[in-house]
């Protein structure tokens, strides 16, 4: 059976409340490379030259952050070894011996950009940042990033250290998705250190809530942000930029104005008759709601048995499904 969605309410609150669209800038304020996604349906909403490999600097520490995260005791103290301590660029000053928790260092990693607290993580995690950069790379690759290579935890200048706007994306868009995550990067001030984030774009634009900025000679001015808007989560990518804060405001304006989550599948109703486990929201443009079509199949098994497999919901945008699901006898 197929059924076709209805969304003229959504249509008509949405059309109401459409700001004016901004206008791109000319070409020499972009980036070399763009990427903007939504968080939770990894929709990519732009992309320039999203998929050039290129250096990224410092936006290299929110995959150590989120493996760190994911890996290890945040209430665990290190004892800084040596090989942190005076590591090069921007630091936070530790000392050989100084205890630290895991904490703290992800603070340091995070809002003050602590190449020192890199390598002092790094080694804490593996004990060899050239096992940790193996695994680095080794994550990204689960998180989709499949077009990256990491030699070290900070992002200084390396041969064969790159990623692409494109996987950048899909690995902050991963790491957004963790609450410990969200809630360093999000963080103005961290007291216990008298640390302040350097990411201006927190205070400045409506919405933001991370993540991380980097600069070198080699990778220029890159940033990785994120905003949440109308129920929307976007994370944005912006290597070797000019102007990035001025940048990223000009996109993410663009694209809040264009797109809306629109909830297309409720877990708590059934579709249908059937039960279904999973919620689903996409962002769409207004010009894409007439495509979005929802198709239930239905392979009744014998006898039914409430729980059963009963068959799928599948959710297409035009030609492309975007969304499938086990349907459940109730």
């Amino acid at each position: 059976m197929m059924k076709k969605i209805s969304l003229i309410l959504a249509l008509l609150l949405w059309t109401a409340c459409i700001p004016a669209q901004v206008k791109f800038a000319d070409a020499a304020t972009k980036g070399r490379a763009e990427c903007v996604v939504e968080v939770t349906s990894r929709r990519f909403l732009h992309e320039e030259n999203a998929e050039m490999r290129l250096p990224m600097a410092s936006t290299t520490k929110i995959l150590t952050a989120i493996i760190v995260i994911e890996d290890c005791d945040l209430s665990e103290v290190v004892t800084i070894p040596a090989a942190a301590a005076g590591t090069e660029g921007s630091s936070v000053y530790l000392k050989e011996g100084e205890e630290y928790s895991v904490q703290d260092l992800l603070y340091g990693l995070m809002l003050r950009s602590g190449n020192d607290c890199a390598v002092a993580l790094a080694l804490h995690h593996s004990e060899s940042l050239r096992e940790f950069a193996h695994e680095m790379t080794r994550r990204a690759e689960r998180m989709g990033a499949e077009h990256s290579n990491f030699e070290n935890p900070h992002g200084l200048p390396h041969e064969g250290h790159y990623t692409t706007a494109r996987d950048l994306a899909l690995i902050a868009a991963y790491a957004m998705q963790n609450k410990t995550f969200r809630e360093i990067v999000s963080t103005n001030y961290y007291e216990p250190r008298g640390w302040k984030n350097k990411n201006k774009f927190l205070t400045a634009y409506e919405g933001a809530s991370g993540i991380k900025t980097g600069f070198t000679t080699a990778a220029g001015r890159c940033l990785v942000t994120s905003a949440e808007r109308q129920g929307m989560t976007l994370v944005s990518v912006l290597l070797n930029c000019p102007q990035t804060y001025e940048r990223t405001e000009e996109l993410l304006d663009e694209l809040y104005g264009r797109y809306q989550m629109i909830p297309l599948l409720d877990a708590s109703a059934p579709f249908d008759g059937y039960a279904v486990k999973r919620s689903f929201s996409y962002p769409l443009t207004k010009e894409e709601l007439p495509e979005v079509r929802i198709e239930g199949i239905t392979t009744m098994p014998l006898p039914e048995t409430s729980g059963e497999v009963a068959g799928q919901v599948l959710i297409s945008l035009g030609n492309r499904l975007i969304f499938s699901e086990n349907l459940y006898i109730m």
